[in-house]
């Protein structure tokens, strides 16, 4: 079913985890383009400041106090995007919360309070944009911000891995659902590939070593490029680096061999050895973390952008970037020469 979304200086645009990392710079990167934004979050002063940035600048904001566990809190933020705008027009569900910890360390108690966040937050936002949009009769957009690890999951973050995995498999059967129905809702799922937030310094560690990324990592202004382009353009996945997409072909194809690699290279990756993790009361697992900061402090290649985002959000200017690029690197040697 084609969907024309209204662009995105027309548009209120509602973000979960929007006090940092993935969901403050789409905020940020959503108001500058003209859009509206509804910011949910645990953190108030995050929020606030946040908002008033982004109003010195000429854009509209509004914060909403929300822990998406909640199912009430979740309708509040809603509720309170109608109150204050009429209507909106892209639910992001990017709120998340991660543990670090071999499976037989992990309490059950933490385990449910990640499924909390990941799993079910992402199951009320949606369930508030579907009844909104079809209330309205006008197309609408659900952006659920994934992980390369719910398309296969990792060891030491086994409990975030199976929150989005489920994730994953909600996205899949809500889209089905609403294309049987005729309902005007476009809805992605994107992939991420490990990206430079504090969602490692926010995780509950059950380890020693303090959780980083170490390997290929991607600015959080990739996701927000896969986010902001499936809110103007229905597209059904966006993966946020070559990383992402490769782990979710291998694992597919090739499961046993991925076991073998994950069962040497998962560990030292995602551990930085050289530091203390923090203390299990400091996460943000059961309250709310340290706000307003886009980074985190991970070791590794940090890139400046992903050719998959733009390959699938902008595929013309993708073709036309790679032609050029493999133009020049034709021409390279006659010019070298001359």
């Amino acid at each position: 079913m084609s969907l024309s979304l209204r662009p995105l200086d027309q548009q209120v645009v509602v973000i979960t985890g929007a006090s940092s990392g993935i969901g403050l710079v789409t905020a940020r990167c959503a108001a500058q383009r003209g859009a509206k934004v509804v910011l949910a979050a645990r953190n108030e002063q995050a929020l606030q400041e946040l908002a008033r940035e982004i109003r010195r600048s000429g854009g509209q904001a509004l914060p909403v106090v929300a822990d998406v566990g909640r199912q009430q809190d979740v309708a509040a933020v809603a509720a309170a995007a109608v109150a204050e705008f009429g209507r909106f027009d892209t639910w992001v569900n990017n709120a998340g919360v991660s543990i670090f910890g071999e499976i037989p360390q992990v309490s059950v108690e933490d385990m449910h309070r990640v499924f909390d966040t990941v799993y079910w937050g992402v199951v009320y936002g949606c369930l508030q944009a579907v009844e909104h949009y079809r209330e309205r009769g006008e197309p609408g957009a659900i952006v659920n911000v994934g992980s390369l690890f719910g398309d296969r999951s990792t060891p030491i973050q086994s409990t975030y891995a199976s929150a989005k995995h489920a994730v994953h498999g909600f996205t899949d059967a809500l889209r089905v659902e609403l294309e049987h129905e005729k309902d005007p809702v476009s809805v992605t799922l994107v992939h991420p590939g490990r990206i430079d937030t504090p969602y490692n310094e926010h995780a509950q560690a059950y380890v020693e070593a303090q959780p980083a990324h170490r390997g290929m990592i991607y600015p959080p202004e990739a996701v927000a490029e896969a986010i902001l382009g499936a809110a103007v353009r229905p597209v059904r996945d966006v993966y946020v680096g070559s990383q992402a997409k490769v782990v979710q072909l291998a694992g597919a194809l090739t499961p046993r061999l991925v076991d073998k690699i994950m069962s040497w290279y998962m560990w030292p990756t995602q551990m930085d050895p050289h530091r203390a993790s923090v203390p299990r009361d400091d996460s943000a697992l059961w309250h709310a973390g340290y706000g307003g900061q886009e980074r985190g402090s991970h070791v590794g290649w940090h890139r400046k952008g992903s050719w998959t985002v733009a390959a699938t959000v902008h595929p013309v200017r993708a073709l036309v970037g790679g032609a050029t690029t493999a133009a020049l690197g034709l021409l390279a040697p006659k010019l070298l020469r001359r």
